[in-house]
């Protein structure tokens, strides 16, 4: 589907010469009396490679059909894969490590997660903003530290490990948010 220059936003998936293009800065110009030079940077979806293109405001583009669909994650795989299902139609289908990269150290198994399609391709895994996960084990806080902001470490139980405030003890809920793995508190159960 052909778009205009001027109507592409951030966060829009361009289709080009077969490769996707997730545009990550969008900037339109008019300089003087001049006509208008809109600049996009993207970043291939295939390769990770980042591009930059300047197009006039005449330009078309073809933008790409994503869906998004609500998965569960079932378990991992002894190869590393990891397992989807697809909660429609109950297909359920693999995702390398490599696709999925460090995400999913915030997904406990039977949790639902967000994927995109292009076409019938995964393209990426959304997760929800924050998390709620138990800590499985936390190290011993050190006495006489309680004046400042002082963080230790702790693992939580899908193996992730994060910096939590000494307060937090091995048994405690707690909310991670997932963009950052920053500790966000604890959770009343």
């Amino acid at each position: 589907m052909g778009v205009r220059s001027v109507d592409l936003r951030k966060g829009t998936v361009l289709e080009k010469d077969g490769d996707l293009l997730l545009i990550t800065e969008y900037t339109h110009k008019t300089p003087g009396n001049l006509r208008a030079i809109i600049q996009i940077k993207t970043k291939s979806l295939t390769t990770g490679q980042s591009n930059t293109m300047r197009l006039s405001s005449s330009d078309t583009m073809d933008v790409a059909f994503l869906e998004r669909r609500k998965t569960e994650y079932l378990y991992r795989e002894s190869n590393g894969d990891y397992i989807f299902m697809n909660s429609d139609d109950y297909e359920q289908f693999p995702l390398s490590t490599e696709f999925v990269g460090d995400k999913m150290g915030y997904v406990k198994e039977n949790t639902e997660v967000e994927v995109t399609f292009h076409e019938s391709t995964p393209i990426g895994v959304a997760l929800p903003n924050t998390v709620n996960l138990r800590v499985v084990e936390a190290e011993q806080a050190v006495k006489g530290n309680t004046a400042t902001n002082v963080r230790k470490g702790a693992t939580l139980e899908t193996g992730l490990e994060v910096k939590v405030p000494i307060h937090v003890v091995a048994g405690d809920l707690i909310k991670i948010n997932t963009e950052d793995g920053e500790f966000q508190g604890r959770v009343k159960e």
